[in-house]
């Protein structure tokens, strides 16, 4: 076979740019430190690392919204604090407010901290978010969760029912908030009777022991709807001079005695003027919730009314006494459930973390390269094109007359 020098320069050309080529393909997967560079090196390898790479993109977006979320239970809970100390406060106050030996002056001075502390925790309930949503208005966190009524002389939750969650893992998802009408507004006020159902209207009714009356209360009302509308009436028959039964729905559920104008019975005082009526009644009070707000408002008025009776009065620190403490509960339970949220969102992240670790670690294995093999392939195809190229020069000088000499 004749070998032209057309031929021998195309073959040697064609040896050196293959090697040439490898040598630039072997540094660009050191430098790169990938061993696949393009599908078509390894069209399965690459088609799995996309996946394992979505996964990690995935997996770095929880961990943003885990970030998030712990921003915003801190914030919730830093919120939660400043209101229950703040409750407590009031709660001694009205406590304090109840000694005897204080004078109206004392009770207006207690009254301004109070307002003081509505005031302050009106702020807080109204608290936002750091993208400037209101935390506790539930969906409609662009609407200020609490403002005041001035036509029904009360403050009003604003907000719905609704709760905000954020994604954290596949198939998780935590509260990042908790809206107002389960934090503030389902705080059970005292249990008590209708003071509007007292009939005659020369007695007086007063629940004087919470817990008995609580008891009484528990026991004998009549929550179904349907119930006729003397259901949870109850009635007093003063059966001698000395004795009574109480009565509900004709049928006796407790008897005593009493002696003067006065008859204690279930956590009650019930007084009369004058001689004892031979029957006299009134109706056990729905159990009903309200909001703190107005329960301070409440006491502050209270406070400030110096024609409030002494025994009317000590009916509304009773009644503020029971809200601020029965307010401070469902804060702490709500805070209880923020840790438990918090451990939750502790164990994502380390389970986040160990498949982030794997997912990396499979994609690497897919297509990254090992070094050692690496710059091995690369002294290989270095050799290769010195060879070539070597060879290429003394080729390309061979004539007859290297041979006629």
């Amino acid at each position: 076979m004749r070998l032209s020098h057309n031929m021998i320069f195309k073959n040697n050309l064609s040896s050196i740019l293959n090697n040439q080529q490898e040598v630039n393909k072997a540094q660009e997967q050191i430098t790169t430190q990938k061993r696949v560079l393009s599908a078509s090196d390894d069209p399965s390898a690459m088609a799995r690392a996309m996946l394992y790479g979505d996964k990690i993109k995935v997996n770095e977006q929880y961990s943003k919204n885990t970030t998030m979320l712990n921003s915003r239970l801190e914030t919730q809970e830093s919120v939660l604090e400043n209101i229950k100390d703040s409750l407590f406060r009031a709660n001694q106050l009205a406590i304090k407010a109840g000694n005897g030996s204080q004078s109206f002056s004392d009770r207006q001075s207690i009254a301004e901290e109070i307002d003081t502390i509505t005031s302050a925790v009106f702020s807080w309930m109204n608290s936002k978010s750091e993208d400037g949503r209101y935390i506790f208005s539930g969906y409609q966190d662009n609407t200020q969760t609490y403002s005041y009524d001035n036509t029904q002389g009360k403050y009003v939750y604003n907000g719905d029912q609704g709760q905000h969650k954020i994604k954290v893992a596949e198939d998780v998802e935590i509260p990042s908030s908790d809206n107002g009408f389960e934090v503030f507004e389902k705080v059970d006020k005292r249990l008590n009777i209708d003071r509007g159902t007292i009939t005659p209207a020369t007695a007086s009714v007063y629940v004087n022991e919470q817990s008995v009356f609580d008891d009484f209360h528990n026991t004998n009302y009549n929550a179904d709807p349907t119930a006729p509308a003397t259901a949870n009436t109850i009635t007093i028959n003063v059966t001698s001079a000395t004795t009574f039964d109480v009565v509900q729905g004709g049928a006796t559920i407790q008897s005593g005695t009493f002696s003067g104008n006065e008859i204690s019975v279930a956590g009650m005082d019930i007084t009369f003027t004058g001689a004892a009526p031979t029957s006299l009644s009134f109706d056990l009070a729905a159990p009903e919730d309200d909001n703190v707000l107005n329960t301070l408002e409440a006491l502050s008025a209270a406070l400030n009314d110096e024609t409030l009776s002494n025994a009317d009065f000590q009916q509304v620190l009773s009644d503020a006494v029971v809200g601020l403490q029965n307010a401070t509960n469902v804060v702490s339970q709500t805070q209880a459930r923020l840790g438990g949220r918090y451990n939750t969102i502790q164990r994502v992240i380390s389970a986040n973390e160990a498949l982030d670790i794997n997912n990396k670690l499979n994609k690497a294995e897919l297509i990254e390269i090992d070094m050692a093999e690496a710059i091995t392939e690369l002294t290989k195809h270095e050799t290769a094109l010195q060879a070539s190229q070597a060879t290429f020069g003394r080729l390309s000088n061979l004539s007859l007359l290297e041979y006629i000499r």
